[in-house]
């Protein structure tokens, strides 16, 4: 494992093949290919911030526009899962008590560049996905709304509760929350501040599925992981395809949608991996993707 930057203490940290006994570093951990074998193009970034539960401060932020930015660097990368290695806790949200200590100008920057955070995360090129076995509240909520897909534990709390605060979500949750569950019920949830537990988020299309918690605590990432693996096999510019289509397309009328789908569909006609699947189609036999 190579250490790559420092910020204060927190710590980022890259790698293929870590090393599963290690403990865990504080801040926010990227590995590729951990698990090694049939996972070896998943990345996971890993948020460790105990003492302030992955609430969003200014060091744990740098450190997550730094992971960001390896992921894209890094071709071999298919699939991005986002969990907490603190248990009972996805994310807090902001850093209330580094807030406070902010002049008004201060605030209004710093919730920008949260805004640009949940940005970079939802253009990763890559299919990501949110593994919630805890607390996913105000940012916290919003970091999960910027991934593709979200996994939940039945039993995780999560909502978009800034007006109890005297405030309003400000890192895109007034923007992706109507587009995941509707514009009334988007209404609802941030008008009340209201908390909902996993099973309640899958029942309104939040979460893409909610699990029983296990006993180790981690029974969203482990569904999220084999979520991951299901992904992982597929033609890699095609899924990245797919998602391009989808995230454009749904900011448009149908007709340039589908405009869009035809001007992604034709990037990939040429591809090595759409003659590859024709070819496994007709040999009948499975797929070997390369990713070109």
């Amino acid at each position: 494992m190579m250490l790559l930057g420092r910020a204060g203490r927190e710590l980022l940290r890259w790698g293929r093949g870590g090393s599963p006994g290690a403990a865990p570093r504080r801040g926010a951990e990227v590995l590729v290919g951990a698990a090694g074998g049939e996972s070896s193009g998943i990345a996971e970034i890993l948020m460790n911030r105990p003492h302030a539960r992955n609430s969003l401060g200014k060091v744990f932020v740098n450190e997550l526009f730094s992971a960001l930015e390896q992921l894209r660097l890094d071709k071999k990368v298919r699939v991005v899962v986002v969990k907490s290695e603190v248990k009972g806790v996805f994310c807090a949200g902001a850093d209330l008590k580094e807030r406070a200590k902010m002049d008004d100008a201060e605030v209004g920057h710093f919730v920008k560049r949260l805004r640009n955070l949940m940005d970079e995360i939802a253009a990763l090129p890559v299919p990501t996905i949110a593994a919630i076995d805890g607390y996913a509240l105000g940012g916290g909520l919003e970091l999960a709304l910027a991934c593709d897909l979200r996994v939940a534990a039945s039993s995780a709390k999560m909502g978009l509760i800034e007006t109890t605060r005297g405030l309003l979500p400000g890192a895109g949750g007034t923007q992706r929350l109507p587009r995941c569950v509707g514009i009334g019920l988007a209404k609802e949830l941030i008008f009340t501040g209201r908390r909902i537990d996993g099973q309640e988020a899958a029942s309104m299309g939040l979460v893409n599925h909610a699990v029983p918690q296990n006993s180790e605590g981690d029974a969203a990432y482990q569904r999220a992981l084999t979520l991951a693996k299901e992904i992982l096999p597929q033609a890699p510019f095609a899924v990245k395809m797919g998602k391009l289509a989808i995230n454009r397309g749904i900011e448009v009328d149908i007709a340039s949608g589908m405009a869009i789908e035809g001007m992604c569909y034709a990037q990939n006609i040429p591809t090595r991996d759409r003659q590859e699947g024709m070819a496994a189609f007709r040999e009948k036999r499975p797929p070997r993707f390369i990713g070109k």
